[in-house]
């Protein structure tokens, strides 16, 4: 754990989160099924579905890595195969489909082991007809974003609301594209954008940290339908 310089606004995801619910209170008691993006998004996703009264799940989706500069992403998978790519950045690398499959089959993989981490012991929340509030701790470039709305589209809920504490202006513009209705507490417009830097007290969430508040959420809330 580090203390973040910069922009601070949040104390950490669960301060995000409760911030977060109060800009989403017009969904409270709804057929509402909140959707995290883990590790990060879980952390301020337990807030906000608590506060909501929400039916609480997950969908993995995750950046795949530019080759020889893994920081970099030249898009998204989520964890049904859906795929969103980064065509400028693609385009700019000059990497074949071939190497992109592969990058994005290293990715698959990966989500396919998390998930059997972390919905083995649990069913999957239906989101039929429902709404769906799709969150994560803040959206930089927004592609892992724009993957899981993609992959939950084919869910057929009722409407999909992209809810964040932070995202940056282009996160948004991407992000509106896709989504029903976008929330954001505040935006980014610096030319380097950070998530990290919107709070001030910033981990990495660990797989066990993930899985122990899963464990405690579903054990308070048994008696939902």
């Amino acid at each position: 754990m580090y203390t973040t310089r910069g922009q601070a606004i949040f104390d950490d995801r669960h301060d995000a989160g409760r911030r977060l619910a109060a800009e989403l209170a017009e969904y409270r008691d709804r057929s509402v099924v909140v959707l995290a993006i883990p590790n990060g998004g879980v952390l301020v996703a337990l807030e906000v579905a608590g506060a909501l009264s929400a039916r609480l799940d997950l969908v993995i989706s995750r950046r795949i890595p530019m080759p020889l500069k893994p920081e970099a992403g030249l898009g998204a998978v989520a964890d049904d195969g859906t795929i969103i790519l980064n065509e400028e950045v693609v385009k700019r690398t000059g990497l074949s489909q071939q190497q992109i499959e592969y990058e994005a089959s290293r990715m698959r993989a990966e989500i396919k082991q998390r998930s059997i981490v972390y919905q083995g012991e649990w069913p999957l929340v239906k989101v039929n007809g429902r709404t769906v509030i799709l969150i994560d701790d803040g959206l930089a470039s927004g592609f892992t974003m724009m993957a899981a709305v993609k992959s939950v589209r084919r869910r057929q809920p009722k409407e999909i609301v992209v809810a964040v504490p932070v995202a940056s202006a282009m996160a948004l513009k991407n992000i509106e594209k896709v989504a029903d209705k976008v929330v954001a507490c505040t935006t980014g417009f610096a030319p380097k954008f950070y998530v990290s830097d919107f709070y001030r007290y910033w981990h990495n969430v660990s797989d066990d940290e993930v899985l122990r508040l899963l464990r405690g959420w579903h054990e308070r809330h048994l008696w939902r339908d």
